[in-house]
């Protein structure tokens, strides 16, 4: 059976008049609504009307006008704001939809291109309330879009009851942040336009009493908001709900001091650290290097597991899952990666100085990245980076010499293989694809790396892709610049320099697909093929982190329906055994 979607929208109904028709106790609900959001309602009912107790004490109060009158047809265009020729901003119908003049109200106002809600009658709606969760400027609204209120009611307490107390505060705070970055951007830009002639009587900060140029101004702004959006959506919903004061000063630091000792995220109990570690310097610590897996904190190893409740320090990229976070016993302090595009080795550098300073301080320092650490986690680079420091000794890698300290490196599942597992895709499959190729797709400082040929069963995964899904489509499909030139010897279109021939070409009807945040609650997969894969992806938007898939096995399991462009599958269950309900001694 198919339904309809409406167009969800917030509206600012400050100064708005609000038309409310009818007596009953909903009209007082109604009003509230109203007054709530600062409209005006103004009630229409008879003067021989018995007015709900609620609605009569809001009448009494001043707070809710009352015509005493039925409802005339002038009412619609008369009663409202003078600034919009009169004309009522809303219209809401308390007296049901068997009531002759329902229908009647609700034509009127649909040709008036007035909004108006009929109780219990969609068909008469042109708008509708939600069943609305309120916590400060947070809001979130439920709709089953007419097939029932109470349900919406219930899905919402459910929705509500799950998340994290505090969480409009943290909506406060981050929002203070969003203003501040923009009116400092904004001080900065009046700075450089006016030269000298700055009212001394502004508050400024420190940085105006550098040299800076207008490219300086995007650089900062273009990182802090970037870090700002990537808080916004990485840090666990636990975590911002208790994001502080102190955590706001240092999101609007700018980015100088890698080597900062006040991480973002950090415990404010005393000693900043686990109760049961003693950070003595005479004492050796040492670094944990861990994966953790694509996303669902069950496919943690359990050597991780027991990182993660031992260690003094956690030090984690942003992309790794909040479900796992949320293991992170909240004694211990916490520091995300400050990683967005422009910024990433600023980011790497100062996580691994952390790391370097806490494991010479004598803690337990944990490196906690998502996936496997050596399947494009860097964790090759941060182990060559510990050995030049002194703390790896000459006996291998989890080895530590004499005045050394331990560097351990625990492996995590990847969400090269287990992403395409979640998604029901076999990499490998018999008379389909016999090997699996795991790629990038973006090289060293943003740069395309060399795009795979094709083989027809052959699987290619492609992490850190999706960004630039566009380009990596067209590398697949076309010859790069350096190829067209290679000589066509053989005749056959391939070419054929020095005995090699051009690299093969992805046909553009190959399967594929994009799974985003696998073994996640919010995963996504898109099915489609690598000539439709871009506009998919930007009609249904971006759910990072996520990988491509490009193969024939990617329809093994999943056939695709016919003249359908792609399909979208959301939500994981995968990992709900339901074993409550199994006969665990049967054979």
């Amino acid at each position: 059976m198919s339904s309809h979607i409406s167009l969800l929208t917030a509206t600012d109904a400050r100064s708005h008049v609000h038309l409310i028709i009818g007596s009953n106790p909903l009209a007082a609900a109604r009003c509230g609504q109203s007054i709530s959001a600062g409209a005006s309602p103004i009630l229409i009912a008879p003067e021989t009307a018995e007015l709900y107790y609620a609605l009569q004490k809001r009448v009494d109060d001043g707070e809710v006008k009352w015509i005493r009158d039925v409802f005339r047809d002038e009412h619609l265009t008369t009663l409202g704001r003078e600034e919009i020729d009169h004309v009522v901003d809303a219209v809401f119908v308390t007296s049901g939809p068997r009531e002759p003049l329902s229908a009647h109200i609700s034509t009127l106002c649909k040709r008036n291109r007035i909004p108006v809600n009929v109780i219990d009658a969609p068909q008469l709606c042109s708008f509708s309330l939600l069943s609305t969760h309120v916590d400060g400027p947070l809001q979130i609204g439920i709709t089953t879009n007419g097939r029932g209120c109470k349900l919406a009611s219930r899905i919402r307490r459910e929705v509500a009851a799950s998340l994290p107390p505090n969480l409009g505060s943290a909506c406060l705070r981050l929002g203070d942040v969003r203003r501040k970055i923009q009116e400092e951007d904004h001080l900065l830009h009046m700075a450089l336009a006016d030269g000298d002639d700055v009212d001394d009587s502004i508050d400024q900060s420190a940085s105006f009493n550098k040299l800076v140029t207008e490219a300086d101004v995007d650089a900062v702004k273009n990182r802090r908001m970037r870090w700002l959006s990537q808080i916004c959506e990485y840090w666990p919903l636990k975590r911002l709900a208790a994001i502080t004061d102190e955590d706001v000063a240092n999101i609007l630091k700018s980015y100088d001091d890698l080597a900062s000792s006040n991480p973002i995220g950090k415990s404010s109990s005393a000693g900043g650290g686990n109760s049961n570690s003693n950070n003595n310097t005479g004492n050796r610590g040492r670094i944990i290097l861990a994966g953790s897996g694509p996303g669902h904190p069950d496919l943690l190893t359990r050597a991780t597991h027991k990182a993660i409740q031992s260690a003094d320090l956690v030090l984690a990229d942003k992309l790794v899952p909040a479900g796992v976070l949320d293991l992170i016993p909240r004694r211990t302090p916490v520091h995300i990666a400050r990683k967005f595009p422009g910024n990433a080795d600023a980011a790497q550098a100062e996580l691994e100085e952390m790391a370097i300073a806490g494991a010479r301080e004598g803690k337990t320092v944990l490196r906690l990245k998502q996936g496997d650490p050596y399947i494009y986690g860097r964790g090759g680079e941060e182990v060559e980076r510990f050995r030049s420091q002194g703390l790896v000794g000459g006996g291998g890698d989890n080895k530590a010499g004499a005045a050394g300290v331990p560097v351990v490196v625990l492996p995590g599942v990847t969400s090269a293989l287990s992403a395409p597992l979640f998604a029901g895709i076999p990499p490998t499959q018999r008379d389909v694809a016999d090997q699996v190729l795991i790629c990038t797709g973006t090289g060293k400082k943003g740069k395309a790396p060399a795009p795979p040929e094709y083989v027809a069963s052959r699987t290619v995964v492609f992490l850190m892709a999706l960004h630039r899904i566009a380009g990596l489509v067209g590398e697949l499909t076309e010859h790069l610049e350096t190829e067209k030139n290679v000589a066509d010897t053989d005749g056959n279109g391939n070419g054929n320099a020095n005995g090699s021939p051009r690299r093969a070409l992805w046909p553009r009807s190959t399967p594929c697909a994009v799974i985003e945040r696998a073994s996640c609650p919010d995963q996504r997969v898109i099915r489609t093929t690598l000539d439709r894969v871009v506009e998919a992806i930007e009609q249904e938007g971006s759910r990072p982190p996520g990988l491509l898939v490009v193969g024939r096995a990617c329809e093994f399991l999943n056939k695709p329906e016919k003249g359908r462009a792609w399909s979208v599958d959301d939500g994981f269950r995968g990992l709900d055994f339901g074993l409550e309900g199994l006969d665990l001694g049967a054979v």
